[in-house]
């Protein structure tokens, strides 16, 4: 009898079967079975040698409901396996061999399988019958587990949770029938993905990062990709994955979710409303607006409130928790895209104790396997932040940074399709490149690793007070007005525009300074 796959979610067992047996004998009722389409099938293998080829991937031992059925379809298969035949005698004999033969009902019983069909026309029908019931009697096995489990006060809920999700989960993988596709039909499947790709003037087969030239070497954030976006504290992590989240979201209505361990919902929000405002930072932070400054605010937010964009600040969010809430995004808001903000502030299994930096390690060594894997199941873009290592700081030159920065790099690096630098050289003094042009508010977005494109570098510019990245040769995404200490404005309702005037040209020339100006809402 088989223990250790208690709790893989598979068809099976002695003691799954009685599981199930006694929850419905609890509740009056016989698990769900078609025994006599089993024998049908089980006749109909031994009867055409070439009816296994049918129904082998679907069919498993534990799919059958009686026990002396399993054991058959086991030798068949073995036979099978062996490139021997398989019919009444060779079945018998293998039966014997394995000493199995009195058990599933001697040799007349397997005889008598073989009378019950003509043919195997409809072996898969029959088959699929025999699956139904089978899915059927794992659900209520399910059921029956989580049940008992649900009444112990030792048991992590959310562990609970995420049990009950991956069974569901693999009942219906390991069930449902996974059909190979010949060259023709996969050929015309990609020449129609092709065909949709070219109509795409931008060229953007992922989620867009609403940067021109990122996008342009990636295409936008590609499904089931984990993203490891990684700088050191300064460089601005957080000020450009909320832009590019707010260009996803607000340019191209794509939902997005993020979970921000660091800041709290309204943290990042008035970050969000720093940017599209185009209000300095601090004075969000203290609420020191001028009156058109409220106006301005009010008026170019307006697209954030309708913005599908999902906010979880919950502290030292776990790998469990975290699995739930991306299905419940995915499911009910069509989210498309999960950032994690960051990855070292995530907590992994609850239930493992111990310290220690190699334990830690481990641990975000199973979280970033673990993000991996969430997002080939849901089948969209994860991009995680993550810290580099005080090694950039105490190397010379540039201090530009490299793979081996990243803190557990090892796993890191290996789980991640696409790892992201972010490095700012004014951040360490340096005023020019190589060429001698000015570096002053620029950003590199460094792709170190890319495993389905190339490695190249983009420059944004890097807006400090606003705290966001923009297109390096847009001098303001979202019109250019004016701000700062140097300029006052009226909001005229009537005619929808700000008038701004200088403080300079005020106080320098009176009413004879130059006219101020006015700028379209």
């Amino acid at each position: 009898m088989e223990t250790g796959k208690s709790q893989s979610g598979r068809l099976g067992t002695k003691t799954r079967a009685l599981v199930s047996q006694d929850l419905g004998a609890s509740l009056g009722k016989v698990p769900p079975q078609a025994v006599d389409l089993e024998e049908a099938v089980l006749g109909a293998l031994m009867l055409e040698k070439d009816a296994l080829t049918n129904v082998i991937d679907i069919l498993k031992p534990d799919t059958f409901y009686k026990d002396n059925h399993k054991e058959i379809y086991a030798s068949i298969v073995d036979l099978f396996n062996n490139s021997e035949p398989v019919d009444l005698l060779t079945v018998t004999n293998h039966l014997r061999k394995k000493g199995k033969l009195e058990f599933v009902g001697g040799a007349y019983y397997i005889t008598e399988l073989t009378s019950r069909v003509n043919s195997a026309a409809h072996i898969e029908y029959h088959s699929r019958i025999i699956i139904e019931k089978a899915i059927k009697r794992e659900l209520i096995r399910v059921a029956s587990e989580i049940h008992k489990e649900a009444y112990e006060d030792t048991v992590d809920v959310f562990a609970l949770l995420d049990k009950t999700e991956q069974a569901l989960f693999d009942v219906s993988e390991i069930n449902i029938r996974k059909n190979y596709a010949d060259m023709r039909s996969i050929m015309h499947e990609a020449i129609l993905e092709l065909e949709i790709k070219k109509q795409q003037a931008d060229g953007l087969t992922g989620i867009p990062t609403g940067f021109t030239a990122l996008d342009r070497v990636t295409s936008g954030w590609q499904k089931s990709d984990l993203v490891i976006i990684a700088a050191r504290p300064g460089m601005g992590k957080t000020a450009f994955i909320v832009s590019a989240m707010r260009n996803a979201a607000v340019d191209f209505n794509k939902a997005v979710a993020i979970f921000s361990l660091e800041m709290s919902s309204i943290q990042l929000v008035n970050r969000l409303i720093s940017a599209e405002a185009e209000l300095e930072s601090d004075k969000i932070k203290k609420g020191n607006l001028e009156d058109y400054e409220w106006e301005q605010l009010i008026h170019k937010t307006a697209k954030l409130s309708d913005a599908p964009i999902f906010i979880d600040d919950t502290p030292a969010l776990t790998i469990l928790e975290l699995r739930a809430k991306a299905r419940k995004l995915v499911a009910q808001h069509g989210v498309e895209l999960i950032i994690i903000d960051y990855l070292q502030l995530m907590s992994g299994d609850n239930s493992r104790g111990g310290g220690g930096q190699g334990n830690r390690e481990q641990e975000i060594a199973a979280i970033s396997r673990s993000l991996k894997n969430i997002a080939k199941e849901l089948n969209i873009p994860i991009i995680a932040l993550s810290q580099l290592s005080r090694a950039v700081e105490v190397r010379g030159g540039d201090k530009r940074p490299q793979l081996s920065d990243l803190r557990e790099s090892g796993s890191i690096e290996q789980d991640a399709d696409m790892v992201l630098f972010l490095y700012r050289p004014e951040y360490y003094g340096i005023t020019a490149d190589e060429d001698g042009n000015s570096v002053q508010g620029v950003g590199e977005v460094i792709i170190a690793k890319h495993r389905n494109g190339s490695l190249d570098t983009s420059k944004l510019k890097f807006i400090g007070k606003f705290t966001k990245f923009c297109d390096l040769d847009s001098g303001s995404q979202y019109g250019g007005f004016p701000s700062g200490d140097n300029f006052e404005g009226q909001f005229n309702q009537e005619t929808n525009t700000i008038t701004f005037q200088s403080k300079a040209n005020k106080s320098d020339q009176g009413d004879k300074g130059v006219p101020p100006g006015t700028a379209p809402f």
